[in-house]
């Protein structure tokens, strides 16, 4: 992402573990803001701040480890925290510097995006051949420890600082699943993670299954290579996979819609909310599929990006969703840089899709719900796939 150009982008907000950094909720990359709203005098009492500051100073067990910064840094975070939005939040300069080196495109760690969801630190999706997936992490499991500090009340960069780390190091979480008697502990090793974007099969019948990860930079370039790939395959229909898809880049999301809407359908509006007129996102691609039966699966690990384009071709064309419910991430942050290499994330809208229904902590319900067994999973099975497949070849 060229940070010079303040390209608006769609990333999942969670933090990505693995350290793709926030994929998967709506970004503008800011710049420094110099003018300053100052309170009235007597609308806030900063004397309490000093005063709490004085006690510190004069009464901590070990004054060596309070530093002036620090103060400042634990103070501004605190503010955000204080807002109740799991997306709005600060990054000091450590922290600042991780994000861009995620943005990047090296990335080390176990390969899971984590998200607040009902106040709990929640994996929103263990990414595909991740070391999270591998070590049987599943979407919707919540993070009760990591190691041995207890993550009840962490903020997303918090429980990140704690998780992220160097190849063949490791991190013990204490997982919670909905069907779990007890919380258990999953040991993981780090390692290097490979970011796929998408692949497809030809399923029997003429059905191309096409998964997608998420919507990097490079999404694109791979689905117009796949698309002249299913054309000369003699597929008719569609299976359009977003099951553990965390997001990624709004412009990646509107482009792919353009291959299955057509052209200047609505893909999603932004509500900024405060009587300011929305942002309406419309299809602009070849619509080369848009006569294709399609049907899309989600759950839990759905997000974001992923949230629009299935909100989008369910809204648009009628077509079914089958899974279980998306993880709810709709809403837009703004990356505002501050003095020292700090910057804060702020939501400032909310994504809705082309009917108006909001995304934001609701998810899209599927027409279809089909949940994986514990069964599935040992034997293998992909009763989801399964179900898409079956309503696919019933449909003209």
């Amino acid at each position: 992402m060229d940070i010079r150009n303040y390209k608006k982008v769609l990333y999942s907000v969670v933090l990505v573990i693995l350290f793709i950094a926030i994929f998967g909720a709506g970004i503008w990359v800011g710049v420094t803001r110099i003018a300053y709203h100052v309170p009235q005098p007597g609308t806030i009492d900063f004397s309490l701040f000093w005063d709490a500051y004085s006690k510190l100073e004069q009464k901590f067990v070990d004054p060596s480890k309070i530093t002036d910064q620090e103060i400042i840094y634990g103070a501004i975070a605190g503010m955000t925290n204080s807002l109740g939005d799991p997306y709005t939040d600060f990054f000091n300069p450590k922290q600042a510097g991780e994000f861009y080196q995620n943005l990047s495109g090296s990335f080390e760690g176990i390969g899971a995006e984590i998200g607040i969801k009902d106040g709990l630190l929640t994996i929103i999706a263990p990414l595909k051949d991740a070391p999270s997936q591998k070590a049987g992490l599943k979407s919707g499991d919540t993070i009760l420890k990591i190691d041995d500090k207890d993550a009840t009340g962490m903020t997303t960069t918090e429980a990140v600082g704690l998780i992220r780390g160097a190849k063949g190091t490791s991190v013990t979480l204490n997982i919670m699943r909905e069907d779990w008697t007890s919380s258990k502990d999953i040991k993981i090793i780090r390692s290097t993670i490979q970011l796929p974007a998408m692949e497809w099969t030809l399923k029997e019948n003429g059905v191309a299954h096409i998964q997608i990860y998420q919507f990097n930079d490079v999404l694109n370039l791979e689905f117009e290579k796949a698309s002249l790939e299913i054309l000369q395959s003699g597929a008719k229909k569609i299976v359009l996979d977003l099951r553990d898809n965390p997001g990624g880049y709004l412009g990646v999301a509107q482009d792919i819609a353009g291959w299955f809407l057509q052209k200047g359908q609505v893909v999603t509006i932004e509500d900024f909310g405060k009587d300011e007129d929305p942002q309406i996102y419309k299809a602009e691609g070849n619509s080369v599929f848009a006569d294709f039966p399609v049907v899309v699966l989600i759950n839990q690990g759905s997000a974001s990006a992923s949230e629009i384009l299935a909100g989008a071709i369910r809204d648009n064309r009628g077509a079914q969703l089958v899974g279980e419910k998306s993880f709810g991430k709709g809403s837009v942050q703004e990356v505002v840089d501050l003095r020292g290499g700090s910057f804060l994330k702020i939501t400032i809208a909310r994504w809705l899709t082309p009917k108006g229904d909001s995304i934001s902590e609701v998810g899209l319900t599927p027409d279809i719900k089909v949940e994986l067994t514990e069964d599935d999973f040992k034997e293998q099975r992909d009763a989801q796939l399964e179900r898409a497949l079956e309503i696919i070849n019933n449909l003209k």
